[in-house]
């Protein structure tokens, strides 16, 4: 069955195999809307961007983040800007290029931007059961304003495609898309876990995610059973969190508490970070670290309850 075809099946069908899928989400290098409804007020609430407009609990974290606040990222418009039609290839193993734009609320291309965690715009391509999960970051036609770089789909299925980015002089924004791939494919299907084993490391993740109430997560990070201590820092911190609501993946992007590191610091075994969530669900959770100049993913999938473990 096709992908467009299995979306029904799969959107809600979130359980064991999952693990396995988050396997092949090790970040090195890339190989590639209808937004879903959601009560208004909730919609209201979830128009921030990274995280950064502040409930009535703020806590400080990394780089002037708020340890409380929102998820977005679940439209194609916001702020007055559109997340234009996402160009990819359309079909597993087939080579090309993926591309898009931003436009401003006149039409017209957005060509200046305002640089979030060291980047002029994040992209984040998850499949819509959670698998596949890619964090990376396209180039800038200027003349155009396209973004794009290299792709070739290593899976089929129904994939959301997440720009988190700040225009020059506006506020900052997170938009998606959907894009289906053609061919077979087995909907992973995710169970709760706080471990994750990618390249050789293990992450293990800690603490509880209580809607509406600031939460602190700690990451530990081991190889061979001894804590790693030279984390690097990536994208000004020494880890970078992303969570996906399971259901209508909403975003939510956090950064580690404290300061931002120095250059040629290194930290670990542990990173923490405050985050707050909107609503009771389960959450689906990809923490990226560097070691050794390579970027590495561990996916975790949690959920938020009113009672903590």
């Amino acid at each position: 069955m096709n992908a467009a075809g299995r979306l029904g099946l799969y959107g809600a069908a979130l359980a064991a195999t999952f693990a396995v899928a988050f396997g092949a989400a090790g970040l090195v290098a890339p190989r590639g809307a209808a937004p879903q409804s959601i009560p208004q007020q909730e919609e209201r609430n979830m128009q921030g961007h990274d995280m950064h407009a502040p409930t009535a609990e703020p806590s400080p974290g990394h780089g002037g983040h708020t340890a409380t606040e929102t998820a977005s990222g679940v439209a194609q418009a916001a702020g007055g800007f559109v997340l234009a039609p996402v160009s990819a290839p359309g079909t597993v193993g087939e080579s090309g290029e993926l591309s898009f734009r931003i436009l401003d609320p006149a039409g017209s291309p957005v060509t200046a931007y305002a640089p979030q965690h060291e980047k002029d715009l994040h992209l984040i391509v998850v499949r819509s059961d959670g698998a596949r999960f890619r964090h990376v970051h396209p180039a800038l036609d200027r003349a155009t304003g396209t973004w794009s770089l290299p792709w070739t789909w290593d899976a089929a299925g129904s994939y959301r495609v997440f720009a988190d980015f700040a225009a020059s002089g506006a506020d900052p924004v997170t938009l998606t898309r959907t894009v289906d791939v053609a061919g077979s494919f087995t909907p992973a299907h995710p169970e709760t876990t706080d471990t994750a084993r990618v390249d050789g490391f293990e992450a293990r993740i800690t603490g509880d995610l209580v809607p509406g109430s600031a939460s602190e997560l700690t990451v530990t990070i081991t190889r061979d059973g001894a804590p790693v201590t030279a984390l690097q820092p990536y994208l000004g911190a020494f880890g970078h969190l992303v969570a996906l609501r399971e259901g209508d993946l909403a975003y939510l992007h956090v950064h580690p508490e404290g300061a931002e590191p120095s250059p040629g610091e290194v930290s670990g075994p542990d990173v923490r970070f405050g985050a707050q969530v909107p609503t009771a669900g389960r959450y689906l959770l990809y923490f990226d670290f560097q070691v050794d100049g390579v970027v590495h993913t561990a996916a975790f999938v949690r959920d938020a309850t009113t009672h903590a473990h």
